[in-house]
């Protein structure tokens, strides 16, 4: 008993001769933020986006307080309204002017077209709509030149450009505000979202029509 005591002490002085020492490990040390680095932190965080308002100033006389919204033709023709107005502007010489549309004419025009074309369409939007044949300049003569003037989307003149058939000159995101404030499909090719936005303003205009 006393040989085998022996040779474990032998094998234990062995093994920590030929076996390298190794260090406990210890976490790392946890380093406080500066000043500087939390200042800069808080300057890079998103800022949160502005709630936007539901009700708005009217940008014209035949638009409601609500955003893409306009009165009802019986309104509009109650209160003198027989004319809509809308500034054009050349893409050739940039000579502007105001240009008029007769209500009832115009929205019966638009009606009609549709009535006649909708089972073609398939809620799409024709090319006549995509594309659509733009007033001549008066002062440099340009063909197909005269566009509307679309500024912020909040002050875009719906009407006036339904009553034109001019609603393709807006750009998609155009398209997707009046989609959005009117609970409709945002998320579709732009065929589709003038089609609904002639829809759209046709039943604003009519609230029993059926197209």
């Amino acid at each position: 008993m006393d040989i085998l005591c022996a040779i474990c002490k032998s094998w234990k002085r062995i093994l920590s001769l030929v076996l390298p020492y190794k260090q406990p490990e210890t976490p790392p040390p946890v380093l406080e933020e500066s000043s500087w680095q939390s200042g800069l932190r808080k300057h890079l965080s998103i800022p949160k986006k502005q709630k936007w308002t539901e009700t708005i100033n009217p940008p014209f006389p035949w638009a409601t307080c609500k955003r893409a919204k306009v009165y009802t033709i019986h309104q509009l023709l109650s209160e003198g309204f027989n004319t809509i107005g809308g500034t054009v502007q050349c893409k050739q010489c940039g000579f502007q002017r105001v240009l008029q549309f007769d209500l009832k004419e115009k929205f019966d025009e638009v009606v009609e077209f549709i009535e006649k074309n909708k089972y073609n369409m398939h809620d799409r939007a024709p090319k006549a709509w995509m594309n659509p044949v733009l007033p001549k300049c008066d002062k440099c003569g340009q063909e197909n030149a005269m566009n509307p003037i679309i500024t912020k989307k909040r002050t875009i003149n719906w009407l006036f450009l339904l009553l034109g058939q001019m609603i393709g000159c807006c750009k998609l995101q155009h398209l997707k505000y009046f989609c959005k404030h009117t609970n409709n499909l945002r998320i579709s090719a732009k065929d589709r979202l003038i089609y609904l936005t002639y829809v759209d303003l046709c039943k604003q205009l009519q609230p029993d029509l059926v197209v």
